[in-house]
């Protein structure tokens, strides 16, 4: 019988088994990954279970604890015993993050359960040729912007490394100063994650670019490898003052991983109007699906 004591949280010491069990069982959505589990732990308190070779992710945030499907062989006495934990301990929304292929088989094993789609958190997924290249007449207002920025500020693109992080830092904090993070629950959260990504940087599977305005950091973005064609892009900020450079860092990043990988993940718009129009104009080439389970 599976319970909450079986559950022990995430930490750094745990990466080589994550990595481990992620290269068997590689994950197309970035709420599984290390980096987005260990960043986000001061706000979701990660904790894991590892049961007949699957790992069962479990978050909790403002008392309410919920449960990500097992990733690992297929179980069925193993998610049934999931689902009755996940239904004894959390709200009207117990399961969380449920891919296709586990909905299909979970609709299979237990067809009374009403598994939905959760649009919030759907993952926008573009082709890197695109983002770097901006072909055609649909990304030519993208591209106007680009060159005004061009235009208008000199500026070079450098690798965020050991030896500029402490201007990474003040970058942020200039951020967070210029979006009032104090009074922005969401943003104080989103900070302090970008902050460990930062203060980790070297021991996390973390790249990064850095656009500098002369001799000003403007603009970051933080990446790693999601699977073998996919890159995820964690973080992105930049400066409002400099017009047009967030469409730069996204270029500019695509620019340099494009010939790693076919695709680019830049993760949801957790339901967002404005998030979700803006990676819109970018035309995804498709979504990573999830489902969530209701009482």
């Amino acid at each position: 019988m599976l319970n909450l004591d079986d559950f022990k949280p995430v930490t750094l010491a745990d990466q080589a088994f994550f990595e481990h069990h992620y290269a068997l069982y590689p994950q197309t959505h970035s709420v599984n990954t290390f980096t987005d589990m260990i960043c986000w732990e001061h706000f979701m308190q990660y904790r894991y279970a590892y049961v007949n070779g699957n790992v069962i992710l479990a978050c909790t945030s403002e008392g309410v604890t919920r449960f990500h499907p097992p990733i690992g062989p297929h179980d069925p006495e193993l998610m049934r015993a999931l689902i009755r934990l996940a239904l004894e301990v959390s709200d009207n929304t117990p399961f969380m993050f449920v891919d296709p292929e586990t909905a299909r088989w979970v609709r299979e094993i237990e067809p009374e359960l009403e598994l939905v789609p959760d649009l919030n958190h759907f993952e926008y997924v573009y082709r890197a040729f695109d983002l770097a290249k901006l072909p055609g007449k649909k990304y030519l207002k993208i591209r106007s912007q680009i060159n005004r920025f061009r235009k208008n500020y000199q500026h070079t693109i450098e690798p965020i490394t050991p030896g500029n992080r402490e201007e990474v830092r003040e970058f942020l904090e200039e951020w967070c100063e210029s979006k009032r993070c104090e009074d922005d629950l969401v943003l104080a959260h989103e900070i302090e994650a970008v902050f460990y990504a930062i203060e980790h940087y070297t021991e996390l599977p973390l790249r990064g670019l850095l656009i500098r305005v002369g001799s000003h950091v403007g603009a970051i973005s933080l990446f790693e490898r999601l699977n073998a064609n996919t890159e995820l892009i964690h973080f992105e900020k930049g400066l409002a003052e400099y017009e047009g450079i967030y469409k730069v860092i996204n270029a500019e990043t695509a620019v340099a991983l494009a010939s790693e990988v076919e695709y680019i993940n830049r993760e949801s718009d957790l339901g967002i109007s404005g998030l979700r129009k803006a990676k819109l104009r970018y035309h995804p080439h498709h979504m990573v699906e999830v489902y969530s389970l209701k009482r």
